[in-house]
């Protein structure tokens, strides 16, 4: 228990740099303050407003678009659903990838000896994100019987209109 020079004893040592400010000089003006106190009495930064992000309002509502594309991406890795059939609403990268892991799912199927077929398919949870104006990223909960998989979806406004520029299951 060491007395610091200013006749208040709180019966704890510094850490080492403890009571320094940022420049590394030591702040004497806390110096006399028990350490379990002194986060209360230094200055808490101001909060960072959180810009509003609007999407214009000709523009479908995000979260169905997500929710019906991604059921839309359950149908077509089931064999259920050709990919052509999103176009309108997809890249051409990401038609592309769903024509990848479309493939690759029916020949997983063809080695399973299952047939490709209508799933009962239901849609869980839709969560948003909005990094900027004209652009949401959605991650959409798909449940079958067996399982429940995650789609991850990027869209962006082009044309008018929300168009997926971005898919992953997980």
């Amino acid at each position: 228990m060491a007395d610091r020079g200013h006749g208040v004893d709180d019966g704890q040592e510094p850490a080492h740099g403890e009571d320094q400010d940022q420049h590394g000089d030591r702040d004497d003006r806390l110096a006399c303050v028990p350490t379990a106190h002194r986060q209360q009495l230094l200055p808490t930064p101001a909060p960072v407003p959180v810009p509003v992000v609007r999407d214009p309002p000709s523009l479908a509502d995000p979260a169905d678009v997500a929710r019906s594309l991604a059921l839309c991406v359950a149908e077509i890795l089931s064999g259920a659903r050709e990919v052509d059939t999103v176009a309108r609403w997809i890249t051409d990268d990401v038609h592309r990838h769903l024509q990848h892991r479309a493939a690759v799912a029916a020949r997983a199927r063809s080695a399973a000896r299952r047939p490709a077929g209508r799933p009962v398919i239901r849609i869980g949870s839709v969560v948003l994100g909005r990094p900027r104006a004209g652009v949401v990223e959605a991650a959409v909960v798909v449940h079958t019987r067996t399982h429940a998989r995650a789609v991850a979806i990027r869209l962006e406004t082009r044309g008018g209109r929300w168009r997926a520029t971005a898919i992953g299951v997980l």
